[in-house]
Parts: structure tokens; sequence; C-alpha cells
């Protein structure tokens, strides 16, 4: 099978849970405001903007790199991350993410009442928190008196684990599940279906692999160069 018809094959084993098939879908904001709704519980929610792989940098300058960045149109900016694998803390991750967004957004001297809201919506195959449930909000509590105090930052979490009867659940399946469409969700059906099963879908798919396979064969060379130096530098430098 040559490189090509082996990236087809990958290409059609995409679910939008997959970076690569979500970050295609984000471009469209009418994406962004269905899934928006149904996660943060508001029916008439609207993006006004949504930027796919959106970058940016801490105060270090280190880079960060978010799966959506949306502006909601009650002003807030909400960053939405993907991740199948539970290989390291993302609480620590999402807390990171928002802090730095929060850092990007915010102009050198504002006044901190006017450093904006920013909310991070977490969607993971895996249930982080394993309390069997699809959805969980993460509010900041007074530990003496139980009250929930806001800051303007707010953690949603939503994963496709848990199969609890509800609209996120239902919308978590289409998420994962190849033959999944649901017309309750006719956006996110809709793109998946392009991206899976018609000729163009297809073709921009396997483009953006077939250019992220050429990046990773570049960057595998560089760095075999760089070590080839290294090795040859002499002891005493």
């Amino acid at each position: 099978m040559s490189n090509k018809a082996k990236i087809r094959e990958e290409a059609k084993k995409l679910n939008p849970i997959d970076d690569l098939m979500f970050r295609t879908m984000a471009e469209d904001k009418n994406f962004c405001e269905e899934i928006l709704r149904v996660f943060l519980s508001d029916p008439r929610l609207s993006v006004l903007e949504s930027t796919s792989q959106y970058a940016g940098t801490n105060l270090p300058g280190r880079f960060v790199i978010l799966d959506a960045k949306c502006i909601l149109g009650d002003g807030r900016d909400t960053d939405i991350e993907v991740q199948k694998a539970n290989d390291t803390d993302h609480q620590r991750r999402v807390r990171y993410n928002g802090a730095s967004l929060t850092t990007n957004l915010t102009d050198p001297g504002a006044k901190f009442q006017n450093i904006p809201d920013v909310c991070v919506v977490f969607i993971s195959r895996f249930d982080l928190f394993s309390g069997n449930r699809s959805l969980y909000h993460v509010d900041r509590v007074i530990r003496e008196t139980g009250k929930v105090v806001d800051n303007g930052f707010e953690e949603v979490y939503v994963n496709a684990k848990v199969k609890d009867g509800s609209e996120v659940a239902e919308l978590m399946e289409v998420f994962v599940d190849d033959a999944a469409y649901n017309s309750k969700f006719p956006v996110t059906s809709g793109s998946k279906r392009r991206y899976k099963e018609t000729e163009e879908g297809q073709q921009v798919m396997c483009e953006i692999m077939e250019k992220i396979a050429q990046e990773e064969r570049n960057e595998g060379r560089i760095e075999f160069q760089m070590q080839l130096m290294i090795e040859l530098l002499p002891e005493d430098m």
C-alpha cells in the first residue's frame, strides 16, 4: 500500500475527538456555537468568532497552542481543548492554558477589574474525575463557608466515557463513534460527515495529514543534524 493510500485509510478513522478533525471543524464558528450551547447549558449562546489552533505566549515567551479559541456574544473568551489520552496532569494543563489565554488577552497595565473573563472547556474520551458524569463544572469555593466565588475564570470538563442519557452524552457519541450522527446536532453531524465521507472532505484531511507528516520528517532531520554536530564537537570546548 502506498503512503498516500495509508494516509487516506487513517483519515477515514478520524472523528471530532481527534485533534486533527476537531481543529479543522472548529474553523467554522457555527460548529463551535452548537457544541458550546450544549456544554455551557445555554441554548441562546452565540459565538462571534472562532480561531482554530490559536497561538499565544506566556510571560517567559513559551508558546501555547489552543485547539480552538472562541469569542462569545457576552464577551467571554473560551478555549476548547480535546484530549484522547489520560497521560498527564490535565487539571494543571487547563490552569496553564487559561492563564496563558488571560495573559495574551490582557493589555499591559490594565486594571484588575478589566482582566477579561475566560472559560476553558476540556473535552476528553475519559472520565477525568471518575464521578460517572458526562459534565463537570469546577468552581472556586470558600472552604470555611462553602460559598462559591467568581474571579472570572471558568472550568468545564466534558467526557465521552459516561453514557448518562444527557444531551452532553448524546453529543459526545457523535464525537467518538464512527457511525454516530444525530439530527439534534446538525452542524456537528454535517461537518463530521463531510470530512469522513465526501471526496472533498477526505482530500482536505489527507492534505493536512501529509503536511504534518512532512513537517515531522523535516524536524527529525534537523534533530539528527544537531545531534551529529554535538557529537563531532571537540571534548575540550
